[in-house]
């Protein structure tokens, strides 16, 4: 047993079953004892690879689009680039190398800044930034941020964020709650609370007993918060995650380590927990601070952006080695059966302000 879990089972014992969401939060967010507190995540050493970390074309593509949306925003002298959640800090360290050879005047003017809650991810992130040309700081809260134009950035950054979930029952939706079996160990339960009917999705009306709904208010809320500073200063986001487009009755928290599927409740502050994002919700947070949201698939975005004619600039001169990994690295960041569907991006932007490849592709309705 974790020590995270033994205090988790203590807590059960003295307060009672906790919200799946509280669980969640715990298990990646303690301060003593949470994934994210504790543990080298990243990487093939870890317990899962990010897209920054598979291919450099990654974030150099994203770069590409930060200078493309400073330019469709006038080109303020002020722009703050923003990545929240930078992981080990590949992809701030790829998109300021970028942005130094395609828009040097940007990179020149702006600041970087890494919004990070874990003072030892904000080490590993200053160890991979040296050397890198450019101004970079660390802010531990979006609210924290100077009053500038910012262009922001999070990669699987709403994935790892709480969500709350309601399982069907015979006396209607109610809250899934984590207790202790007859074994005094961890198990999944439904509780008291229930849900308002009309945050449920369409398909909630016909589902079976036992099956599960997620909302995730932590996430609208932090996309709110985003948004109402890009509404106030000038600005815009990008945000890049596996999730779904249509609201729809699944469970989708799992937990990952080393590379391999968990179970949710074994190993609380050692493995990953994640669940799929509403893309839907995120798109309402924004556009209800007069943004306009635009999403679709990572492949799309990626190959719009210019993925193939990256990977053949840097495999012309390389040998047959190199060029099977560049096409492996295409393949797994685009491929239908790999990200390149079930991750999606989505924009957020001025009304009116346009970024190719945005608008969506994808039908507008959905949003």
């Amino acid at each position: 047993m974790t020590r995270l879990k033994r205090r988790i089972v203590e807590l059960i014992e003295a307060l009672g079953p906790i919200p799946v969401s509280e669980y969640m939060a715990l298990c990646l967010s303690d301060p003593q004892d949470g994934y994210y507190m504790t543990r080298e995540p990243f990487g093939s050493g870890g317990d899962f690879i990010t897209a920054p970390e598979i291919s450099q074309m990654f974030g150099e593509l994203i770069g590409v689009w930060l200078a493309s949306a400073w330019r469709a925003l006038g080109s303020p002298a002020d722009a703050l680039i923003v990545e929240i959640g930078p992981g080990r800090g590949t992809l701030t360290k790829d998109i300021a190398r970028t942005l130094a050879k395609i828009e040097p005047d940007l990179a020149a003017s702006a600041g970087f800044t890494l919004v990070e809650t874990s003072a030892r991810l904000s080490q590993v992130q200053a160890r991979t930034l040296e050397g890198s040309a450019g101004r970079f700081e660390w802010h531990r809260d979006i609210s924290d941020l100077p009053r500038q134009p910012l262009l922001i950035v999070g990669n699987e950054l709403f994935d790892a964020l709480q969500l709350r979930q309601y399982v069907r029952t015979e006396k209607g939706w109610r809250e899934r709650v984590v207790g202790l079996n007859d074994d005094d160990d961890l198990a999944f339960f439904a509780g008291a609370g229930s849900v308002d009917p009309t945050l449920l999705p369409d398909d909630a009306a016909t589902a079976p007993t036992g099956a599960i709904v997620e909302l995730a208010p932590a996430r609208s809320a932090l996309m709110q918060k985003i948004a109402e500073r890009i509404a106030a200063d000038g600005g815009a986001g990008l945000f890049i995650d596996y999730g779904y487009l249509h609201p729809a009755v699944g469970d989708t928290l799992q937990a990952v380590r080393r590379h391999a599927p968990e179970d949710v409740l074994a190993s609380p502050g050692e493995a990953d927990l994640t669940a799929h994002v509403d893309f839907a919700a995120l798109a309402s947070a924004a556009r209800a601070c007069g943004l306009d949201p635009h999403a679709i698939t990572q492949g799309e975005f990626l190959l719009a952006m210019g993925l193939l004619e990256r990977a053949g600039q840097l495999g012309a001169s390389a040998d047959d080695a190199v060029r099977e990994r560049i096409s492996g690295e295409v393949e797994r960041l685009a491929g239908p059966d790999a990200m390149g569907d079930l991750f999606k991006v989505l924009a957020v932007l001025p009304r009116g302000v346009g970024v190719p490849p945005f608008p969506s592709l994808i039908d507008p309705s959905v949003l």
